[in-house]
């Protein structure tokens, strides 16, 4: 899987993208046909203090792209939230593709 990481108002660190990385392999965990993930990184001026990290992560799979973001004080806690957040997409998902093949209509 290919991992593309942006940022905007802060520098990405080899600890960030490893962080990143050791999150997105629990999403291959659930569903292994992820084809790439491109992540955006944000350190905004909100007012609110904990909406001023923020992560944004979209990620390609076969005919269908899931997205999630999340806000943080936090940049770190950011990032788990988004990953926990694709990991429940990408379950839901892989479910409505197991169900789809299974289901026959009996009358």
């Amino acid at each position: 899987m290919n991992l593309k990481i942006n940022s905007r108002h802060v520098e990405v660190t080899p600890a960030m993208r490893s962080h990143l990385e050791a999150g997105l392999a629990k999403v291959r965990k659930h569903f292994d046909h992820v084809l790439d993930a491109s992540a955006i990184l944000i350190v905004d001026n909100a007012k609110e203090k904990d909406l001023r990290q923020g992560a944004e992560i979209t990620i390609h799979l076969k005919g269908k792209e899931i997205f999630a973001e999340a806000h943080n004080a936090d940049l770190y806690h950011a990032m788990d939230l988004v990953v926990d957040k694709l990991e429940r997409q990408v379950v839901k998902h892989k479910e409505k593709i197991q169900n789809h093949h299974h289901e026959k209509h009996i009358e």
